[in-house]
């Protein structure tokens, strides 16, 4: 019978890799050494849940796992906490932050109402009193589109953007306009600007229709890699 691994010996496994009769590879792992290998990890889990592959969902949550698990290892080992830390740690954040079901006299209904909630106790434990210190503490390693409508969603909730569509949309207009005027001046000097503003407005009018901008690139990069695979398997079919 194939042995079942438990999360305490996965623990040792982790251990025992970094110990001195370990791998020599992960024994040279640092937490920044491992970044790349957390976002590549992250990237595969975020594909498979896209195409509902629940075998490599399976196997790519255990990627992931495994990278907390190494970091969790080089900080007990540095002396700065351990996997009990990181449990406890994310486990009294989720009670705390869900007030609603773990404690008697708030009644929750819908998520949105969560949502504030959830907003609420965040602020209150980062100690944030201004929307500029809540825009500052969304990761500025996050992709720039993933970051830019963090930011923009925290600025229309706070209602200091304008939030019509319309305008919206007439704004993003008006900036390729302005990009065509200065190709045709020859400003090129002006044009990575313009193309940064109208980037800018895109993604904006995303988080007015609630549309998630890296996901609809993504979408959209697809359908055009697709149609390059269409027209070459139309010139070169297969035997």
């Amino acid at each position: 019978m194939e042995k079942i691994y438990s999360y305490e010996e996965l623990l040792d496994i982790i251990s025992t890799l970094r110990g001195e009769n370990g791998c020599p590879w992960d024994k040279e792992q640092t937490h920044k050494s491992l970044i790349p290998c957390l976002v590549e990890e992250s990237y595969e889990l975020v594909e498979a849940l896209e195409n509902d592959d629940i075998k490599l969902m399976e196997e790519e949550l255990g990627d992931v796992l495994m990278q907390v698990l190494m970091h969790a290892q080089i900080a007990n080992e540095a002396g700065a906490f351990s996997m009990k830390e990181v449990v406890n740690g994310i486990a009294t954040k989720l009670v705390e932050r869900h007030p609603h079901v773990f404690k008697e006299g708030m009644q929750v209904e819908t998520a949105e109402q969560v949502s504030e909630v959830w907003d609420r106790i965040k602020q209150k434990e980062k100690k944030e009193i201004t929307l500029v210190q809540s825009m500052d503490r969304v990761a500025k390693t996050l992709p720039a589109l993933m970051r830019t409508q963090k930011v923009q969603k925290k600025a229309i909730k706070a209602q200091q953007t304008n939030s019509d569509q319309i305008k919206q949309i007439d704004q993003l207009i008006q900036g390729l306009e302005g990009l065509k005027t200065q190709y045709l001046q020859g400003q090129k000097v002006d044009i990575e600007s313009e193309i940064g503003k109208i980037l800018f407005e895109v993604v904006k009018l995303s988080a007015f229709f609630d549309i998630n901008a890296e996901f609809a690139l993504t979408k959209s990069l697809e359908k055009f890699i697709n149609r390059f695979r269409y027209i070459e398997n139309s010139r070169f079919p297969e035997d």
